[in-house]
């Protein structure tokens, strides 16, 4: 029996910022697989089937989609949820959102974007306002550009700010809530 943990994604950033996150959280007995959709129409298009159609009956899925503009998290968490459900397997299913954007995690973490990006001066951003408490910035990718000067890119960005984010970090209730999850289902895995 394997003990894993599957995470079905929305896009390619939040694989390659989970594949430097996890290993630093997860217990080296357990692994992970991390699926990759082309957007949140493809995720939730495919995401049932996905989940249903997976071979190791004691696998935990967790599905990460970014809120965006979807004015009603609570609604688009449910009809997620809903999805995992018609999988049969809603019972070792968790969906978590990502309020706005995957760069409200970094901006949670101003000292992880400064150590990876190496632009100087984030950290002493990161008391005022806007950076407090990040997941109700409207457009947090375009926050994260223009204080990085534009030197964040999605993907390459997203991979090295994974290797620094710190994992007990609690300015962002949406990263709070995804480790918590993971935690959870770490402790589930590793008692089968």
């Amino acid at each position: 029996m394997r003990k894993e943990l599957v995470f079905l994604l929305e896009e390619r950033s939040a694989k390659v910022m989970l594949e430097t996150l996890l290993p630093r959280i997860l217990d080296e007995r357990i692994e992970f697989r991390l699926i990759a959709f082309e957007g949140k129409q493809d995720l939730e298009k495919r995401m049932t089937m996905r989940i249903k159609g997976y071979i190791n009956d004691d696998a935990r899925f967790i599905v990460v989609r970014d809120q965006d503009s979807d004015p009603n998290c609570v609604a688009l968490k449910a009809r997620l949820i809903d999805k995992c459900k018609a999988s049969g397997r809603a019972a070792v299913s968790l969906v978590r959102i990502a309020c706005r954007e995957l760069e409200t995690f970094y901006l949670a973490d101003l000292k992880a974007v400064e150590n990876a990006l190496g632009v100087k001066g984030l950290v002493a951003k990161q008391q005022g306002v806007k950076f407090r408490s990040p997941d109700y910035l409207v457009s947090p990718s375009h926050e994260l550009k223009i204080l990085t000067k534009q030197k964040y890119e999605k993907i390459a960005g997203s991979r090295e700010i994974g290797r620094y984010l710190e994992i007990d970090n609690v300015r962002s209730d949406s990263f709070r809530n995804l480790v918590q999850g993971i935690k959870r289902f770490e402790r589930e895995l590793l008692m089968l």
